[in-house]
Formats: structure tokens, C-alpha cells, sequence
């Protein structure tokens, strides 16, 4: 699956130095402006790391600070700024925020991809230790066991099928975060989705019948309409 870069608040024009250089590697790019579209975005795509201007129009730079502190909070996605502003306090800062790291944008687009590259390969050689390590996952009353590959609720064992079992889990382990039909299928079955929505309503109506006291008014896996799928 195509790893995601997320270029937020464009100012300073790397999107357009970067793009090329960034789909040689065989990453895609995608760009918004407002806190709305990043929000947005955040939650119905798996981005792999963020490229930051923290010159946020005309709010000046310490606004830019408080948005990455924000975000830090509820990501680890990481994240570069890019910035005119050489300002030695504006880095130290961006980085006590942070931030994974600081450039200005007219440094060499090659060092950029590099230090691209370098923050990748942390982040994955991170998100593949966790996946290799067992977990339990807990919403209320729902259990994953994902050492033993048991599900239980309120206790009682509920027998899932390989598949349910994958894209619970899957929505566990984002536990709050709105997974589109495109986003499960693509992690499940590691090919492209077409088609999808049929497939992914039927199997979330099997879970539903074995997870939930009440399929029709679902506790733990939820719909959000026109967007996808959720637990918690």
C-alpha cells in the first residue's frame, strides 16, 4: 500500500519541489490548508508523516507552534517542519513541541527527502515492532486478545471468523478513528478495494450479531455515515 506525506499549510511552496522527488520513492502526497481539511484528513487516511509550515498565514509562527503541540497529543505521526522562518527560537520550540525535526525551506530538496526517508523508516520500524508484539485491546465490556486470538464481551467468549477477527482488530487498534470501506479492505487484503462496500457491510453485520447485545443500536462498532467505520 502507497505510503501517505501530508503537506499542511503550503506556504512556503514545498509541495511543488517535493512532489516529484516524493513519488520517485513511491510515496503520494496530499496538501491541505485548514485545520478543517487536516482533521479530515487525518482521520480517513493512514498518513505516514507530515510536512509542516508553522508560519500559519498571517497568525504568525507561535500559532503554528500550539497546532503541533495539539496535534501531538493524539498522534505520533512524524513530522517535519518546513518554514522560512530561521529563527533559532522558532526551531528549538517547534521541536520542544514535537516536532521530529526542522528545515528551512530553501535548504536542498535532496536533504529534505532524506531526512523524509530517515523519520519513514523509524516510524515503520516502530509501527512493526508494535504489530509484532502482543496486545490486548480493551473498549468497555469488548476484549481483543490479540496473544491468544480470543474475543470476549462482558466475559463471555464470542467466535469470530479469521476476517471479522482482522477488521476488528484493525479498528481496535485505531480505536476512535473513522476507517472508510476503502481503508479496511486495502489493510485487510492487502489489494486494491474495488467494490468494497458491499463486502465490508457484510462482514461489520456478522461481528455486529456476535459483539453486540443489540446489533441495530451498536455499542462498540459503529457507523459513521457517508465516512466508514469506528470502535469506541
Amino acid at each position: 500500500m502507497e505510503k501517505k506525506v501530508l503537506v499542511y499549510n503550503n506556504n512556503t511552496g514545498i509541495a511543488e519541489k517535493m512532489k516529484a522527488l516524493l513519488e520517485g520513492e513511491g510515496l503520494s502526497m496530499l496538501v491541505c490548508g485548514n485545520l478543517e481539511q487536516l482533521d479530515l484528513i487525518l482521520n480517513r487516511e493512514r498518513i505516514y508523516l507530515m510536512l509542516v509550515d508553522v508560519e500559519l498565514n498571517d497568525k504568525g509562527w507561535d500559532k503554528g507552534i500550539k497546532m503541533i503541540a495539539a496535534l501531538r497529543k493524539s498522534s505520533s505521526i512524524p513530522l517535519i517542519v518546513v518554514s522560512s522562518q530561521s529563527a533559532e527560537t522558532a526551531k528549538i520550540m517547534a521541536l520542544d513541541a514535537g516536532a521530529d525535526d526542522y528545515v528551512t525551506v530553501n535548504c536542498n530538496p535532496l536533504e529534505l527527502l532524506a531526512r523524509v526517508k530517515s523519520q519513514l523508516r523509524r516510524y515503520t520500524q516502530l509501527v512493526n515492532m508494535c504489530e509484532n508484539i502482543g496486545h490486548i485491546y480493551k473498549v468497555d465490556g469488548l476484549v481483543i486478545d490479540d496473544v491468544k486470538r480470543i474475543v470476549s464481551v462482558d466475559g463471555k467468549v464470542v467466535r469470530l471468523t479469521p476476517i471479522e477477527y482482522k477488521i476488528l482488530r484493525l479498528l481496535a487498534q485505531q480505536r476512535g478513528k473513522v476507517l472508510s470501506n476503502k481503508q479496511i479492505h486495502e489493510n485487510i487484503w492487502n489489494m486494491r478495494a474495488i467494490g468494497a462496500d458491499n463486502t465490508i457491510a457484510v462482514h461489520v453485520r456478522h461481528i455486529r450479531m456476535k459483539i453486540e447485545r443489540n446489533p441495530s443500536e451498536p455499542r462498540y462498532l459503529l457507523a459513521v455515515w457517508g465516512n466508514g467505520y469506528k470502535v469506541g
